[in-house]
């Protein structure tokens, strides 16, 4: 009967390293925990003071971006309306166009 050879695991050559010793320690179960250092307090930050400057500068952003956005949702409905008639003119050729054959 025939019986293939089993392949061997390949065992490691060159330069082994000794393993390594390990030593107990010893635990004392009543050691008491050091104390919590103190919590330091953050240091106070100044509260934003709203000059009549930076209310004007902070209104007059506001109104930009509105204004921008504003524009841009109306020129972008423009655009759909102004595809949606040239649509609506090229099916009414293309079936005139049909119609006539």
């Amino acid at each position: 009967m025939f019986r293939p050879k089993v392949p061997t695991m390949p065992q490691p050559t060159g330069l082994t390293t000794p393993p390594a010793v390990v030593e107990p320690t010893t635990i004392t179960p009543d050691t008491p925990a050091p104390p919590p250092a103190p919590a330091t307090p953050a240091p106070a930050r100044p509260a934003v003071q709203l000059t009549p400057g930076t209310v004007l500068a902070l209104v007059g952003g506001g109104t930009a971006v509105v204004l921008v956005v504003g524009a841009v949702l109306v020129s972008m409905l423009l655009a759909v309306a102004l595809t949606a008639a040239s649509v609506a003119v090229c099916a009414l050729t293309v079936r005139s166009v049909i119609a006539r054959r």
